[in-house]
């Protein structure tokens, strides 16, 4: 066979890997999935995508593995497509598990194509994109498989972003591996997650259940908070993914892109001054307050249908990318709880990972009381919150647009945490508790003697606001930098950004600290 011969035979074998059996093909299309290579194909730029392992084959022949058909000539790829290319013109890496083959199950051989991967990503400084569609460990090879890509999410942890990108049954090691990347995305009616599958559950405790109802993309979405983005289906997901990569480094060694908006950094808001009640007990939608300050309106939301509270996301102000955390006063008055502490933990420590300044708009007025939070452990979980904003060596910005009391502040950045700038609207009120319950303590004895407590107790409160919690007051404690019109807020917050961009900070020398988790 001369070298024109041995081409055109390497080139055919090549076109029968990459061909699925269009009866694999159209079972994928029906559950209203895409294939592997489709989704590859859908990620990267036209072109640019180099697949690595193709040629890898499991090295197991127990169980009649030679026999059973799905095992049959021992298949190319063991399952899972592996490589690197561009995303938006920026090095990526990928690997998409193939539920055609073998259930897109997890071996030694498919399990080293991923930690390979991984591997890569991280020594070369570009994200590892994870497509993930598989039955879980494959039993015929026994147990590990998965223990080595747990390894390797460890390692890669804060260096690359890692993103996982749940397109099917994501199960047992799958659910843990995933769990130690940077950010989860599933999709609605195809994509579950469970350590443990309905028949397992079933077979040991007696619970039946549907693999939607135990672990689909609402239930991660909404109750367990292990899902990060949701979408309606697989073509809207990778472009979710793509949009994500927009707002992150390639690497913790990189800054965040910086992107023409075409939107003035000098745009006014007066839209701002309709949307804060005067009534500091009346709700409002913090979405709205965001929607008008970053460009173009543009706020890519992070878990927003889980601890509703408080509102995470990635937006841009005058092109810069920055993570944004507010209050949502909407829900339980804006109060801290145990979910939304870990919420805002996890994203102020992912924007420190990444280089992303962090700007916090408050309206807080304290961490949720009750027995059932306590029981929960709002202690350890609100400390968590506190950890994370003051780790964080990122720049940081402040902005109080109605109320600051107390610990539950000092958990949305006040300056004794390390904000770098605090902002206040003049109508903000800063204090240890709202008024009413300070003077309550504070008048107790004066107010039981009082012929008229009512009217005391309105002039107590009067007095305390006017005194103690403004923001003047605390301006004039240097706990609150600048005092600004709400209408400037967009324009204060870009100059401070471009103020604190080349913000350095020394660490005091440990092995790392002891984050309460």
């Amino acid at each position: 066979m001369n070298l024109n011969e041995k081409i055109a035979a390497f080139e055919e074998m090549v076109q029968k890997i990459k061909a699925r059996e269009p009866q694999n093909v159209e079972k994928q299309h029906e559950a209203g999935k895409l294939t592997a290579g489709e989704r590859i194909d859908m990620l990267f730029d036209k072109g640019t995508f180099v697949e690595t392992g193709m040629f890898a084959q499991h090295q197991y022949h127990d169980f009649d593995l030679e026999r059973n058909h799905l095992y049959r000539d021992r298949p190319y790829r063991d399952g899972v497509i592996t490589g690197f290319g561009k995303i938006n013109d920026r090095l990526a890496y990928a690997f998409a598990q193939d539920f055609t083959t073998m259930g897109g199950s997890v071996g030694f051989t498919h399990s080293k194509k991923i930690c390979e991967t991984i591997c890569a990503a991280r020594k070369n400084k570009a994200p590892i994109i994870g497509l993930i569609d598989s039955a879980g460990a494959r039993i015929q090879e026994g147990s590990g498989a998965y223990a080595s890509i747990f390894y390797e999410n460890i390692l890669t942890s804060g260096v690359v972003p890692q993103i996982s990108v749940i397109m099917g049954i994501c199960a047992g090691g799958g659910v843990c591996s995933s769990a130690l990347t940077d950010f989860i995305f599933m999709v609605e009616g195809t994509s579950s997650m469970f350590v443990a599958s309905p028949a397992v559950l079933k077979e040991v405790t007696g619970e039946k259940i549907t693999s939607e109802e135990l672990g689909g993309a609402e239930v991660h979405s909404t109750i367990s908070g292990v899902c990060d983005f949701v979408a309606k289906n697989d073509e809207d997901c990778i472009e979710m993914v793509k949009k994500l990569l927009t707002y992150l480094p390639s690497s913790f060694l990189k800054e965040p892109p910086w992107i023409d908006t075409e939107d003035s950094p000098d745009r006014s808001s007066p839209e701002l001054l309709e949307i804060v009640p005067v009534d500091s007990r009346t709700s409002f939608d913090m979405r709205k307050i965001i929607s008008f300050i970053v460009d173009n309106n543009d706020f890519f939301e992070v878990k927003n249908n889980f601890a509703s509270n408080i509102i995470t996301g990635f937006a841009r102000l005058g092109g810069y990318s920055v993570g944004i955390c507010a209050n949502q006063p909407l829900t339980y008055a804006g109060t801290i709880n145990c979910n939304a502490s870990d919420k805002a933990a996890k994203f102020y420590r992912t924007c420190d990972c990444y280089n992303i300044p962090i700007i916090t708009l408050v309206d807080v007025p304290g961490y949720m009381p009750g027995i059932s939070e306590e029981y929960k452990g709002i202690i350890r979980h609100g400390a968590k919150m506190l950890y994370g904003y003051t780790e964080a060596s990122v720049p940081k910005i402040t902005c109080i647009i109605r109320k600051a009391y107390g610990g539950s502040y000092a958990a949305m950045g006040c300056k004794a945490m390390g904000a770098d700038i605090v902002f206040a609207w003049p109508t903000t009120e800063i204090a240890t508790m709202g008024a009413e319950s300070a003077v309550n303590v504070l008048y107790k004895k004066e107010l039981e003697k009082s012929e008229d407590k009512s009217a005391l107790f309105r002039q107590r409160v009067q007095e305390y606001r006017e005194k103690f919690s403004t923001p003047f007051y605390y301006a004039s404690r240097l706990d609150v930098d600048v005092i600004i019109d709400p209408r400037e807020t967009r324009k204060q917050l870009i100059t401070a950004l471009e103020n604190t961009k080349d913000k350095k900070v020394k660490k005091i020398e440990k092995k790392h600290g002891n984050i309460p988790l």
